[in-house]
């Protein structure tokens, strides 16, 4: 694929100190607002983690061949055009590159003039300044934590299908796909095209989920996914056996899955199995917002913290925009448009297009936007998952996967006086592995909230500081001695004896 004007940087070594914009994220969200900024004269920055475009939906998107095109469906390949036009664009463009921190930078009045992007690659890293930032990290997969889901042969659905776009990577032996969500059957279908041998998906959407979206049916029958959903649904139920109305599910096994337990009808069932994959849905991925101060509010329709943002997707920060799942729930063609509506509304800000032109360009995006998210709210409602797949019941259930902490062991910190997610980690380390609570976060939030008989919005998140991602010594020791860097490690220095003394102070 011709590269056209976009220039690939080595490694941070390679791009300037400042920039007009830096765009976070190469998914459907990143690469339109880059497009859109570079498009509109601005000097644009993309940074992602991947080797090349396409984010999670989009992944490997460049280097696709027709038979994925009929593997992974038309939906995947409509991400060639857009990572296309971005290769086109006067962008640059920072693959294997990790952004680990944002700090504003104030001028001597106390006026945010710009954000400090922490970056790093090939062991360097670099603090490097852009007048705005567009946060695009898309989305992660609810956490699922059933008995047994951190046993070897059970994953999340999700990283099966990073395997099979990224390497073709089919799974072998029996394969039982779990969980709620038009994602499921959308898997079952790659895997079954690709040749994998699916035993049985286990939807575990509630019945009475049908009811509360039922209100919601007008939109959806006049949107997309009517006909999507219909096409999928025949698909996978002509090729495997499709169990609805999962009540339980654990899987059970040792040293490995042997098998997969479930509940329905009232009855229990077994299957064996060797993979076990599991899906219930996906959240925004807070984790760098959250870090970075934006104001957050909980979402009762997608039962998940998400970014307040205005029209033009900006944040409660001053120079940070979010755009795409990340802010909000809403599939890869809304994340497209809600990319090229953060752009405009970017460029403004820096003077680049005027009011009224910013406004006339974005007025089709905006219906354009209404009408990819039309049905959205028929798909929350039926795609709610089950309390009892959110909140585990099982005291040895495990909740965080990095430090190996159970549900009950929760529980007894809320007895203990834990009041939420951050007063916890004065008894426990929950949250504080490699992960930094995306694998957690919103069970640790409602199995506080259950406890404690409160509603999630008043529980709260876990309180995230950088780097939000784990970042070698060596890269910050080749952090540029600038005050700013200074200042930077003091303080995070100051917080690290602060929260020593408190713990220390609380175990006295």
């Amino acid at each position: 694929m011709t590269e056209g004007a976009v220039r690939r940087g080595c490694g941070v070594a390679d791009l300037a100190d400042d920039y007009d914009v830096i765009v976070v994220g190469a998914g459907p969200a990143g690469l339109s607002a880059a497009t859109t900024l570079a498009g509109l004269k601005a000097r644009t920055l993309l940074v992602d983690e991947n080797q090349a475009p396409g984010g999670q939906i989009y992944r490997a998107i460049t280097v696709a061949r027709s038979a994925d095109r009929r593997r992974l469906g038309e939906d995947y390949w409509r991400g060639r055009g857009i990572a296309e036009n971005f290769l086109r664009s006067e962008a640059e463009y920072a693959p294997a590159t990790t952004a680990w921190s944002i700090q504003s930078v104030q001028d001597d009045t106390g006026r945010t003039i710009g954000q400090d992007v922490g970056l790093s690659s090939s062991g360097m890293a670099r603090l490097i300044r852009a007048k705005q930032v567009v946060l695009a990290t898309g989305a992660l997969e609810r956490p699922f934590p059933i008995p047994g889901w951190t046993l070897p042969g059970v994953m999340t659905a999700g990283s099966a299908q990073i395997a099979l776009k990224t390497s073709g990577l089919i799974p072998s032996g029996k394969v039982v796909i779990a969980g709620t969500g038009p994602l499921l059957y959308l898997l079952a279908a790659q895997l079954i095209e690709a040749g994998a041998m699916v035993s049985a998906v286990l939807d575990t959407t509630p019945r009475e989920n049908w009811l509360r979206a039922f209100r919601h049916a007008p939109g959806f029958l006049i949107s997309p996914y009517l006909a999507k959903g219909l096409k999928l649904l025949g698909k996978v139920q002509r090729r495997t056996r499709v169990i609805r109305w999962v009540s339980a599910l654990s899987a059970k096994g040792e040293g490995g899955l042997r098998e997969v337990v479930w509940t329905a009808g009232g009855r229990e069932h077994r299957m064996p199995a060797d993979l076990l994959l599991l899906h219930q849905g996906v959240v925004p991925n807070v984790n760098f917002s959250n870090a970075a101060g934006c104001a957050h509010h909980w979402d009762e329709a997608q039962l998940t913290f998400r970014p307040q943002v205005d029209e033009w997707f900006a944040s409660s920060v001053v120079g940070l925009s979010l755009a795409g799942d990340g802010a909000g729930i809403g599939g890869a063609e809304a994340a497209e448009i809600q990319g090229r509506i953060a752009g405009l509304g970017c460029a403004s800000h820096l003077g680049l297009v005027a009011p009224v032109e910013r406004d006339r360009l974005a007025a089709p995006l905006r219906r354009s936007l209404a009408q990819a998210t039309r049905g959205r709210r028929f798909l929350d409602a039926l795609y709610r998952p089950a309390e009892a797949f959110r909140v585990p019941q099982g005291p040895d259930t495990i909740v965080c996967r990095c430090e190996e902490i159970s549900a009950g062991q929760i529980r007894a910190s809320v007895s203990a006086g834990a009041v939420g997610p951050n007063q916890m980690k004065v008894f426990l380390r929950c949250g504080m592995g490699p992960c930094q609570g995306r694998l957690c976060g919103l069970t640790v939030t409602e199995l506080i909230a259950n406890e404690r008989s409160k509603h999630p919005s008043e529980i709260g998140y876990y309180r995230l500081r950088f780097p939000v991602k784990p970042l070698k010594l060596r890269e910050l020791a080749a952090l540029p001695q600038t005050d700013t860097a200074k200042v930077a490690v003091l303080a995070d220095l100051a917080d690290t004896h602060h929260s020593t003394y408190v713990t220390e102070r609380k175990s006295q």
